[in-house]
């Protein structure tokens, strides 16, 4: 079945997709590290691990943990720098990467940061749009996130803006007291999309060594036990500004895929599912085929923000 005669097909922030299903950024790296595993072009996009404007060591070992619930990571936005990315990751992406889209997560120090990183990357051939992750800290402002200030939130989105036209999806942190007020902020700054949401804080320790088990302390916590925290976010953030978004975290199966986009995410991207299980994103895809199918669903953008509250 061609993609413009897929159930799965939509528009989002003026980009095609041949289907709503996602890679999270931090779990498909640039793309090549997972090639070899899985067909990228299956999937209806991958979102790169973050690049900064200076390469980042990342977080002590071990960066990475699990728990019953999900996983723990610290890895500390380790990457290898823009220059690096653009010269070496973007030409892998265009020569490699034909119809799934590539969003390049941005991360930055410091407000201006962001832009630099886009400013120098927007020409370059082998990506599609932005997921800005401000829920990273500002050390101008002491280390309070890019997300939960106004001003530094409107000042990244706006520096952006400025320096392309590709669309840019900004990624925000459940942990915000008000996340739709923070997207109304992104959007009336010039965003084009909303990510929702980014890990939780947490804490996993071995009880035999009682030590941290990551390298770092604490870590941000993502899968399935996530999950409800993103929907409801989803659901908060679609009822207060008209753009696209994306519902990431705790997606492991169609129905949790579809709980997301109900609440009104068009797409859905998938982080520790697919590190467990590389076949998973195809899986979901064609489980939602056959939702569509049994559910006599012609397009899955129809279904899009559709949830009921209760009376």
């Amino acid at each position: 079945m061609s993609a413009a005669a897929s159930p799965l097909a939509l528009e989002a922030g003026g980009l095609r997709f041949s289907n709503p299903v996602l890679l999270a950024s931090g779990t498909a790296a640039y793309g090549r590290e997972v090639a070899g595993v899985m067909d990228l072009d299956v999937l209806g996009g991958i979102v790169t691990k973050a690049v900064s404007v200076e390469p980042r060591r990342g977080a002590p070992a071990p960066r990475v943990a699990e728990w019953s619930g999900g996983m723990v990571n610290a890895v500390g936005l380790a990457n290898p720098g823009v220059g690096r990315v653009r010269a070496e990751e973007l030409p892998w992406l265009a020569k490699n990467v034909r119809d799934a889209r590539v969003l390049v997560n941005v991360v930055g120090r410091e407000a201006g940061d962001f832009a630099i990183v886009v400013g120098a990357l927007d020409a370059e051939p082998g990506l599609d749009a932005f997921e800005l992750n401000v829920s990273c800290p500002n050390v101008k402002a002491g280390g309070l996130e890019f997300g939960a200030d106004e001003t530094a939130l409107r000042a990244v989105v706006a520096g952006c803006r400025a320096v392309t036209r590709r669309p840019l999806f900004v990624k925000l942190s459940p942990t915000l007291g008000d996340v739709a007020a923070a997207a109304r902020v992104a959007v009336d700054a010039g965003a084009d999309g909303i990510t929702l949401v980014n890990t939780l804080p947490g804490l996993v320790i071995d009880v035999h060594k009682r030590r941290p088990a990551l390298g770092l302390g604490s870590g941000g916590v993502s899968g399935h036990g996530l999950l409800p925290v993103g929907v409801l976010a989803t659901a908060k953030v679609r009822k207060a500004v008209g753009v696209p978004l994306i519902g990431v975290g705790g997606v492991s199966s169609a129905d949790d895929a579809l709980q997301y986009m109900i609440a009104g995410a068009s797409l859905v991207a998938i982080g520790t599912a697919a590190l467990r299980d590389p076949r998973a994103p195809e899986r979901i895809i064609r489980d939602l085929e056959t939702w569509c199918a049994s559910n006599r669903v012609r397009s899955i953008g129809d279904i899009v923000g559709t949830l009921e509250w209760p009376a």
